[in-house]
């Protein structure tokens, strides 16, 4: 080897390196700092998104799959679809928030290119979880808040706390494929432990409707395979800790439970329908409304809260309800604003991802295993999420579904070749 081809490779070996280190920082960041700074959600993907542009320095050597092809697909088709339409009725204004999805498929390629070891995958969102629960007991029992919110919206940040702790269960299968599987078990336990936790003294109900769904996907990963005596301990102790998180007053979930049935009550009995669910059903009724009159297409951002405003003039919703700018339901409110078409794009954005990555719910190696749960999660969460939030109407909605999508999908398709050829 000559000298010049000598520091070629040298050159070309620290680059790898050096690039490899900054992304598996960055994917730590996406879960240690999501929740506990100010648009902490942005950090570690905006480093990707960085890091995405040494791909241009790069000749490349790696090939997508039609797997991976599916995945582009739907991240583009959605910021094309959902971009394009608000394009239209906002110009420049309305890219915003699509335009997030698109940027996802540049990191999507680097961590294609340079897949990160699990290990800053599961440690960051262990960290982040636990430092979100964490925080979420300093508001409620030393601030004194109703709800833990953290830095961003009550309902996002309980939901996404939620989210961040079921993906740290999907990672416990991981962890006992490692050599020091007891303390990686331990702190992807905690974690997840927190997560949960985060989302109970958030009071965000919305996200516990998922739990049975989430508890099915768990057991079909891990359960089977586990002694019936442990599936009876496992059991009990989530009864008990949920029998005790909902008798401690100190949570407030005790509360929201309560508070539920007392809106539902008011609602039907025509007491008062601008509670918290009694709001939600005026807005689905209003939308409704508009949805028959502009299936297709629908109304957009701008004609949806001035259609909207007029049904609160005419009295057929309350005034209070007629003000929101979306429908608290991320299917309602596509129907409404971008119709059957944008409907389309939405559920190719949940439900495509779910069905490659639940696929790989029973495979053999522990390791695929548990980025296929994460994955399947991580669809399942947002579709249980939008049930009764738009999620997608916030930040930190339009940044951690597309950007932890790319990451995770960027590993599972890695590790799925490489078992392949080894196979």
């Amino acid at each position: 080897m000559s000298i010049s081809a000598g520091l070629k490779k040298r050159e070309d070996d620290f680059f790898n390196k050096s690039i490899r280190v900054y992304i598996a920082l960055s994917v730590f960041f996406m879960g240690s700092v999501a929740l506990v700074v100010p648009s902490g959600y942005s950090v570690g993907p905006l480093l990707l998104l960085l890091g995405s542009a040494s791909l241009l320095l790069l000749k490349p050597n790696f090939t997508l799959s039609n797997r991976d092809y599916w995945i582009v697909g739907v991240l583009g088709g959605y910021a094309l679809i959902v971009g394009g339409m608000s394009f239209v009725e906002d110009g420049a204004r309305g890219l915003d928030r699509p335009v997030r999805f698109l940027l996802a498929i540049p990191v999507l390629l680097l961590i294609i290119r340079f897949p990160p070891r699990l290990a800053s995958v599961w440690s960051g969102l262990a960290v982040g979880t636990c430092l979100a629960g964490g925080w979420a007991i300093w508001q409620k029992i030393v601030e004194g808040v109703e709800r833990a919110e953290g830095y961003t919206h009550v309902i996002q940040f309980g939901n996404l706390s939620m989210l961040m702790g079921v993906i740290c269960f999907a990672g416990v299968g991981w962890a006992f494929a490692q050599p020091h599987r007891y303390a990686w078990g331990t702190l992807l336990i905690a974690g997840g432990a927190m997560g949960m936790l985060g989302s109970l003294l958030s009071g965000s109900r919305g996200g516990w409707i998922g739990l049975p769904v989430v508890a099915f996907i768990l057991y079909q990963g891990y359960g089977k395979k586990l002694p019936n005596a442990l599936k009876v301990i496992i059991i009990s102790g989530v009864i008990a800790a949920g029998v005790a998180v909902y008798s401690i007053p100190q949570t407030g979930v005790q509360e929201r439970v309560h508070a539920a049935f007392n809106d539902l009550s008011h609602y039907y009995s025509d007491e008062n329908r601008d509670t918290s669910l009694g709001l939600r059903f005026e807005m689905w009724r209003g939308a409704s409304q508009l949805i028959l009159q502009r299936p297709l297409y629908g109304w957009g951002e701008s004609g949806y809260r001035e259609a909207m405003a007029q049904l609160g003039e005419q009295g057929q919703i309350t005034h209070q309800a007629s003000q929101f700018g979306h429908a608290h339901n991320e299917y309602i409110d596509a129907l409404a604003k971008r119709g059957l078409i944008g409907l389309a794009a939405l559920l190719a954005l949940y439900f495509i991802p779910l069905r490659l990555f639940a696929s790989g719910l029973q495979h053999p190696n522990l390791e695929i295993r548990s980025v296929a749960m994460a994955g399947t999660l991580l669809a399942v969460g947002y579709i249980d999420f939008g049930l009764s939030q738009t999620f997608l109407a916030h930040n930190s909605g339009v940044m951690f579904y597309p950007f932890w999508l790319s990451l995770l999908w960027g590993c599972y398709s890695v590790l799925i070749r490489k078992h392949e050829h080894s196979a």
